[in-house]
């Protein structure tokens, strides 16, 4: 027998009665219960202008449920929820950078919901310096008399200036004034500092006597690490052993903004080497600003070493207390320390990729490949490139075998619905192909990436 519309509207569950129904329970979950009540009252309104047309609908929850979701994941495409990463580009800015280590997840769980130690000296009971024991793992690790944390690297830089140089003058080379992500620029920067710059030399040409020539009134010497990119040909750069004379020569610090941070031969992983943060205090850098997320392997931190004179001026300033990095990123830091120390860095997510061999990166594309035989895509294996990223290493790249799929639709359509899956797929397309490059996709996510490239295939 035909219901009247009244009778079918009546049979449309509440609000509430679906967000307390079990096939509810897992949007409820992954989201917050404003977003999933929103979701519940855009269907349910929809499902009344059908009824209105004519239309059938279902009443059941888990259908008006599976209806929710397609709202959510529409309204919030990814929310809260992990995102393979098979671009092969393994700092990848837009997705976080370094991920984390299993270690350093575990000293979350294990000190982040509890009280720790920060600043406070257990042996005495009164409150201590903070973070003792990282700072004196940092001075291990690098060679420095002591360190300091902030919550980034452009904080670390202007701190460093605003402590160091207010109101005074920073001599630089005009070959290192450069652009960060985010459309940063350095000068503009360092200007927040109130210092004012003396640029020396031209944009791919600069020497010592540039700097001696401006360093006379100067309150410190300051060299920035290019790691954005890479200028070759004509070129010639003051390294830190020179300005370092010069800089006690005029009783002036040497401030070097390092950028990526590494603490390791990158050689040992087919790149170019790196200048490391030990090299450049051992050959005479009063002070290295440096990234905690970028080839250090850590979370986003602002991380300075150097002379405990200049690190106790530094602290003791009150912009300080403005970018002071929180217990958690010292828990993580604490942790990636820690493991460069027990020379385990090959635990690092970040370490780890970079030493991935093309040979391993072939066996487990193969596997996915093979898993996904028989579905109407064509898909192959090819050569290719993999990049460091995160505004490091410029230029360099690692041998890697790709995924490459074609289809006989948009590939843009199809990399859409690999991005908007319920664990988002970020690939790269090329010529009309979809690359997935498996040196940046963990291993536990292989046979979740093979699912929802066989569902996107549908």
């Amino acid at each position: 027998m035909d219901l009247s519309v009244n009778e079918r509207m009546r049979r449309i569950p509440s609000v509430e009665e679906l967000l307390t129904d079990k096939a509810f329970a897992g949007l409820l979950v992954r989201y917050p219960r404003p977003y999933v009540t929103e979701g519940v009252r855009s269907v349910l309104s929809s499902m009344r202008d059908k009824i209105k047309d004519g239309i059938d609908v279902s009443c059941d929850p888990p259908d008006i449920c599976s209806e929710v979701k397609g709202f959510l994941n529409d309204s919030y495409p990814g929310f809260m929820t992990p995102v393979i990463n098979a671009t092969g580009i393994i700092l990848h800015t837009n997705l976080g950078r370094a991920p984390l280590s299993q270690e350093a997840i575990k000293s979350l769980g294990s000190l982040a919901g509890a009280y720790i130690d920060l600043e406070y000296d257990l042996k005495t009971g009164e409150r201590g310096p903070r973070n003792h024991d990282l700072r004196r793992m940092l001075s291990e690790l690098t060679g420095a008399e002591d360190a300091l944390i902030v919550n980034n690297n452009a904080a670390a830089v202007l701190l460093t200036l605003v402590a160091l140089a207010n109101k005074k003058s920073a001599v630089i080379s005009r070959g290192e004034l450069v652009q960060i992500g985010g459309g940063f620029r350095v000068p503009e920067i360092l200007e927040q500092g109130g210092v004012t710059l003396k640029e020396v030399g031209t944009t791919n040409q600069t020497y010592i006597e540039d700097y001696e020539k401006a360093s006379d009134d100067a309150a410190i010497l300051l060299k920035v690490n290019p790691s954005n990119y890479e200028m070759t040909g004509f070129v010639h750069t003051v390294e830190i052993k020179e300005l370092a004379a010069l800089a006690r020569k005029k009783s002036v610090p040497l401030v070097y903004d390092m950028g990526s941070g590494a603490v390791i031969d990158t050689e040992k992983h087919g790149l170019k080497h790196e200048y490391t943060v030990r090299q450049a205090v051992r050959d005479g850098a009063d002070l290295v600003c440096f990234s905690g997320d970028k080839l250090f392997g850590g979370c986003q931190a602002g991380i300075i070493v150097g002379r405990k004179d200049l690190i106790s001026e530094l602290y003791k300033h009150s912009f300080m207390r403005v970018i002071r990095a929180d217990k958690v990123t010292e828990i993580i830091l604490s942790s990636v320390v820690k493991t460069y120390l027990d020379g385990k860095e090959d635990e690092l997510p970040v370490i780890r990729m970079m030493g991935i061999s093309p040979k391993e990166i072939k066996a487990r594309a193969e596997k996915v490949i093979k898993e996904l035989s028989g579905i109407q895509l064509d898909i192959h294996l090819r050569e290719g490139s993999s990049m460091v990223g995160g505004g490091t290493l410029p230029n360099q790249t690692l041998p890697t075998y790709l995924i490459a799929v074609r289809t006989e639709g948009s590939i843009d359509r199809f990399a859409e619905k690999l991005r908007t899956s319920d664990c988002p797929v970020i690939g790269r397309v090329e010529d009309d192909e979809f690359l997935m490059d498996l040196r940046t996709v963990l291993p536990e996510q292989d046979s979740s990436l093979s699912y929802i490239i066989r569902e996107a295939a549908k």
